[in-house]
């Protein structure tokens, strides 16, 4: 976070630098706690306690200790080497005397990290979130919270005490307390840290950059940090790479009045794209031995068939670029889903054999959708909040609608020159919006195919959901808008179906919460289903409509198999 304040300028010191203070009378952290003996990672965490208190040697300790400064030093290296795109959403918060904080307002960052020399984010959107008089967050702040200490995590900065051992997910770690070594300088990491126990890999930070020890009046700068709470998961066969931050503050820090906020920061689509295209050369394909040949009076395309061939061009064209940047997961097991969803309402509708239309799933935490040729687009945010199958089916029937209208001038992306665009103006040059009167069309034809859906007589529940959101559209600003599509548009054809919005009442859920239904691989850039059971609400603040939440991610080791998808048309993950 940074504050401006006349001339005094507080600043959400990096640790990327490393301090430039020298150490003085430096003193080697000493270990004395013991562990329990070391088991694999076969054992049954269910079965397992979650950590197992024993007798272990120093010298055992201390080889931990050292695997995890040596793995840390390698990671830095290795990130160098990528690019991933990060996402950081927060939202200030106020207190509520019924629900106990809401948000108060809400600010978003979107862009590619740099990790070669001084940490930067090059920013993908044309922030909309004008900072305080007083104070402003620092987007390149939360990607410093992937690190412990990116130059001097080291015996000679940091003193080491073991805790205990304990299962993250099926992954066995041993849990350390880190603290700065005695009479060392410069602003360092207080807290605890998750070594798993077969690379010795550090795999969570937990705490804060605790500020330095001596205040610079020369410089005219306080220091001060935000706790945090960050994961990495594993990508590949010994590589656990950062994927997830939550941070929070539950009150101000300071007199001059910083927010308590929450915030989720994500980061993914490590893989490079070359190794993308490679994945393509690399493909299959089998020719039969009788391969089916055209009549002669196939071989031509009438006037409106070539049309339709070349939107489809386009389409394909800017799918691929999106998926390339890392914004559009690859076709995966939510789009089978929300398939199965388009299709229910197709075929109710009649329209099965007429329109072919498909999904796809934008990685960004907004809410917004759109179309672009026969494919339908919905964020991952989206899909996160919405409470249930119908409210689903209601988002996806406004954009069936709008697919359903040609739109010429996306004709322009079958060009293969159009979208040869620098990455940081993709979101700023491409649009797929729907004008005011399409949209008003859109959503009475949306009524339509609704009315003759399965989801029919579950209407009120969506539009529960858009009442919901209409009461907190000007809190959450960001979350709200659009950068390629289409905001979620408040139908009064379904509205007229809400019962009255009630705050208070935990049996009537509206919205959930962020993070809800989607997870993302960080490297893969994949999306799934979360595999979670619905838990009882013990009250109405238990309810959080489009709050940030902390998240717990289930860690699991790497395998080079991939696990079969289960049929979509036997799940019933959007309803409670």
């Amino acid at each position: 976070m940074r504050r401006n304040f006349g001339i005094r300028v507080i600043l959400f010191l990096s640790l990327a630098t490393g301090s430039t203070r020298a150490a003085q009378n430096l003193t080697d952290a000493k270990a004395n706690q013991s562990m329990p003996p070391k088991t694999s990672d076969g054992v049954d965490p269910g079965q397992a306690p979650s950590s197992v208190p024993g007798p272990e040697s120093k010298s055992t300790l201390d080889k931990v200790i050292d695997r995890a400064i040596a793995s840390e030093r390698e990671l830095a290296t290795t990130l160098e080497r990528y690019t991933p795109i990060i996402e950081t959403y927060i939202q200030e918060m106020k207190p509520n005397k019924g629900l106990g904080t809401v948000p108060k307002k809400d600010i978003y960052f979107l862009g590619q990290a740099d990790f070669k020399g001084q940490l930067k984010i090059h920013s993908l959107i044309n922030s909309r979130w004008k900072p305080s008089l007083m104070w402003s967050f620092f987007a390149p702040g939360f990607l410093q919270m992937i690190f412990i200490d990116r130059r001097e995590f080291d015996r000679a900065h940091y003193m080491f005490k073991f805790e205990k051992r304990e299962f993250l997910g099926e992954v066995r770690c041993y849990v350390f307390d880190v603290d700065r070594a005695p009479k060392v300088r410069g602003a360092r990491f207080k807290g605890q840290i998750w070594v798993e126990e077969r690379d010795y890999a550090v795999v969570r930070i937990n705490g804060v950059y605790a500020p330095s020890i001596h205040f610079s009046v020369k410089t005219f700068d306080d220091e001060y940090y935000l706790h945090f709470d960050s994961w990495r998961t594993n990508v590949k066969s010994g590589m656990w790479l950062p994927s997830y931050i939550y941070s929070q503050e539950a009150h101000p820090l300071t007199r001059f009045g910083n927010p308590s906020y929450k915030s989720e920061t994500h980061l993914w689509a490590y893989k490079p794209r070359t190794e993308l295209r490679e994945e393509e050369l690399n493909r299959l394909l089998v020719e039969s031995s009788t391969p089916v040949k055209d009549e002669a009076n196939q071989h031509d395309r009438s006037p409106l068939e070539a049309e339709r061939e070349w939107r489809h061009q386009g389409e394909n064209n800017v799918l691929d670029w999106l998926e390339g940047l890392g914004l559009l997961a690859p076709p995966g097991p939510v789009d089978a889903v929300l398939n199965v969803i388009v299709n229910n309402l197709e075929i109710t509708n009649n329209l099965d054999g007429q329109i072919d239309l498909h999904c796809r799933v934008l990685l960004t935490s907004n809410l917004e959708m759109f179309s672009i040729g026969n494919i339908i687009v919905l964020s991952r945010g989206l899909i996160d909040v919405v409470p249930d199958e119908a409210t689903m089916a209601a988002m996806l029937a406004h954009e069936m609608a709008d697919a359903m209208l040609p739109k010429p001038y996306q004709d322009q992306y079958a060009f293969s020159d159009i979208l040869r665009l620098p990455a940081d103006e993709v979101l700023g040059r491409l649009s797929f919006r729907e004008d005011k009167t399409e949209a008003v069309e859109n959503s009475k034809r949306a009524a339509e195919l609704l009315k003759k859906s399965p989801y029919a007589a579950k209407l009120g529940n969506a539009a529960l959901f858009l009442a919901q959101l209409h009461s907190q559209s000007k809190e959450l600003k960001q979350l709200i808008s659009p950068r390629l599509g289409n905001e979620v548009f408040y139908a009064e054809e379904i509205g007229q179906t809400a019962p009255a919005l009630e705050p208070g009442n935990k049996a009537q859920i509206a919205a959930l919460p962020m993070g809800s239904r989607v997870k993302v691989d960080a490297w893969s850039a994949e999306a799934s289903l979360m595999k979670s059971k619905p838990v009882e609400l013990l009250s109405a603040r238990d309810k959080m409509p489009f709050e940030v939440t902390p998240l717990v991610p289930y860690l699991t080791r790497y395998v080079e198999t991939s696990e079969l998808h289960p049929d979509p048309a036997t799940m019933t993950i959007l309803d409670p």
